[in-house]
């Protein structure tokens, strides 16, 4: 899994964008400004009947973007996703059928996680990364701090993602377990409403510089 290209790029970036798309026009926006701040990946959650066309779209016009689909709740909807061309999943929680169909299909998937007992299931059913959701609320940097304590011998790494902005992200950043910071801040569903797509490619260079100071 280490070698997969999204958790390569996760490992070089440390930031993933996390966008709830309604269609599929301020979705190619959308990641082409993300592209345009330096940031070649991109989670589309499947909030909304419009999800799956986007992700297509983007795929298809950004054939270099490392796509994932997040919200993953159904285990069905993993292989006909993995075969459109997504690299990666994103659940909000641990369901163990989810991660086998990810698994299955050669993708990695991070499953979300907020309790040592969930981190430990998460590590024994063989995810090497875990979302750590809702991070602000469940504790934020703190909570997620202790849980390595417990669990950073494992070589479990993670992604706090949840309530995470410009200035919170730097006290996740400096956690060692911390692989990357998830965040929707740089791509809000009010910027790509108001077509504020230069304002996404701005912040989300600014986001870049923050990781990696």
């Amino acid at each position: 899994m280490s070698e997969h290209p999204a958790v390569t790029l996760l490992q070089e970036k440390r930031l993933l964008p996390v966008a709830v798309l309604e269609d599929v026009e301020s979705g190619l926006k959308t990641a082409a400004a993300l592209r345009e701040g330096g940031l070649n990946m991109i989670e589309v959650t499947l909030r909304n009947p419009a999800a799956k066309e986007v992700i297509a779209a983007i795929i298809k016009e950004f054939p270099d973007m490392v796509v994932g689909a997040g919200t993953v709740l159904d285990p069905a909807m993993v292989q006909p996703l993995a075969d459109m061309g997504v690299q990666f999943f994103v659940a909000p929680g641990l369901n163990e059928q989810v991660v086998e169909a990810a698994h299955k299909a050669g993708c990695p998937i991070t499953p979300g996680v907020v309790t040592p007992s969930e981190v430990d299931r998460g590590i024994r059913l063989g995810c090497k990364v875990l979302k750590f959701f809702p991070a602000e609320p469940a504790g934020g940097a703190k909570m997620l701090k202790a849980l390595t304590a417990a669990f950073g011998h494992t070589g479990v790494k993670f992604i706090p993602t949840g309530g995470i902005n410009a200035a919170k992200a730097p006290e996740y950043w400096a956690l060692k377990s911390v692989l990357a910071v998830g965040g929707s801040w740089f791509v809000a569903g009010d910027l790509v409403k108001a077509g504020k797509f230069d304002e996404i490619a701005s912040m989300t260079k600014e986001a870049l510089a923050l990781a990696k100071a």
